[in-house]
């Protein structure tokens, strides 16, 4: 049975953060408590216990209500006594299964998505965005907690912070109550329960300690907000590694939809330099293209997705590239004959993307999730506005109409394809 219940110990002081509530620190836009509690409310965690000292017990109070969480704040009066402590004082609030975690900890959506599913502790066996030397290590045995503890030489994984637990916990932090005078740590409380471990392995997830963790929490945020399914060659290759370091720079200043706006802008001026200069137009197009992918990672670091966007930024980009091609033809083409080639390069590309649109609309599915080989067929938008540059680069009459040529026969035999494969997908019989 999935966790309805979500534990989050946040009783510490934030010494080292010049003592501001780690949770309440902004990372790409947002709290880490905001993110850690939306991705957990997206799988189906419906109440949240968090544990705090008094001095802070105000702000995280006035922070739930301003977010409408249902959330209980729990008074840990010894916050300078270990965080098994503040966990065993959630006792009295907590039924069945629950997840733990811990507020200074910034998780990405993929993480999280995996981590409800699992049981005990979760474990990292390739953590990528963490200081590993610093870092709580575990050893398993038997697919259990056999030790935990930074100082581990012989290790299996990392403890992520994120912990899947049943309510029986709380008997063995009753007995390290009368054992330790209630002061004992967390991993105290995981080695001797013996916890079981599930390991979720390479996902996004730091920890948050110092202004520079912050940076690189961040910076994972970021990087970890790609699109991937549907990108295509140059964007997987080249765009990408340009785009997510534009947007970790802007993560903290700008707005998806102040970005959707700028790139529609900057591809419609490139549009219209057709008719002054096709080198500068070609290059302003692919840099709106680079752009292009901003808006969507800053969307979701910042946890600001919506169907909405998306649908608007898909409508505005077939009006970039609408216009691009016709006013390349206008000021290039004199032969009617031409307009031809033009017409079906332009149907060619609005139909790649509506291909796939609308067996999303029809279906309620993901084709390039659906059917993995539409990956790999080329003529996305990202590689044909990359094609269009390196032919406007050095433009001549025969350039421009080797290029409507190529880019008419590509777009629609990548359309025929993809009715071909989600044809046959969809009427492949279903296992029983």
């Amino acid at each position: 049975m999935a966790p309805k219940t979500a534990v989050i110990l946040a009783a510490g002081f934030g010494t080292r953060m010049g003592g501001k509530p780690k949770g309440l620190l902004k990372v790409a836009g947002r709290e880490i408590l905001y993110r850690t509690m939306t991705l957990l409310t997206k799988n189906d965690v419906e109440r949240f216990v968090i544990v705090t000292n008094e001095r802070y017990a105000p702000l995280y109070r006035e922070f739930v209500e301003r977010h409408s969480f249902n959330a209980r704040i729990v008074i840990n009066p010894e916050p300078e006594k270990g965080n098994g402590h503040s966990l065993h004082l959630s006792r009295d609030y907590i039924s069945g299964r629950f997840v733990l975690v811990m507020s200074d900890h910034v998780y990405s959506e993929a993480f999280v998505g995996e981590a409800v599913k699992g049981n005990g502790l979760i474990a990292d066996r390739e953590p990528r965005w963490i200081d590993v030397e610093e870092a709580t290590k575990v050893r398993v045995k038997n697919g259990r907690v056999e030790r935990i503890g930074k100082g581990l030489r012989d290790w299996d994984a990392v403890d992520t912070g994120f912990f899947v637990l049943d309510e029986e916990i709380f008997e063995v932090t009753a007995e390290l109550e009368k054992e330790r005078d209630g002061d004992y740590s967390l991993s105290e409380v995981v080695e001797r329960a013996k916890l079981p471990v599930t390991f979720v392995n390479g996902l996004g997830w730091t920890d948050v300690d110092t202004p520079e963790e912050l940076k690189r929490a961040r910076k994972m945020l970021v990087f970890t907000a790609v699109k991937g399914a549907g990108d295509g060659f140059i964007s997987r290759h080249l765009n990408r590694k340009i785009s997510t370091r534009i947007s970790y720079l802007l993560v903290e200043r700008a707005t998806p939809n102040g970005m959707t706006a700028l790139t529609f802008v900057l591809g419609i001026l490139s549009a219209l330099l057709t008719l002054v200069s096709l080198p500068l137009a070609g290059i302003l197009y692919q840099l709106s293209s680079i752009l292009d992918g901003v808006d969507g990672e800053l969307a979701r670091a910042q946890l600001r997705t919506s169907r909405l966007g998306g649908y608007i930024d898909s409508i505005l980009d077939r009006y970039v590239d609408g216009t691009f091609l016709a006013l390349l033809a206008y000021s290039t083409l004199r032969e009617p004959l031409w307009y031809l080639i033009v017409l079906l390069a332009l149907l060619g590309s609005v139909m790649v993307s509506y291909s796939t649109e609308r067996f999303k609309g029809a279906f309620c599915r993901d084709a390039y999730r659906e059917v993995p080989a539409l990956r790999k067929l080329p003529g996305k938008r990202d590689e044909r506005i990359f094609l269009t540059m390196l032919f406007l680069l050095w433009p001549s009459s025969v350039s421009v109409r080797v290029l409507f040529t190529v880019l008419a026969i590509l777009t629609n035999f990548r359309v025929g394809l993809t009715v071909y494969f989600i044809a046959r997908k969809v009427s492949q019989p279903k296992a029983i």
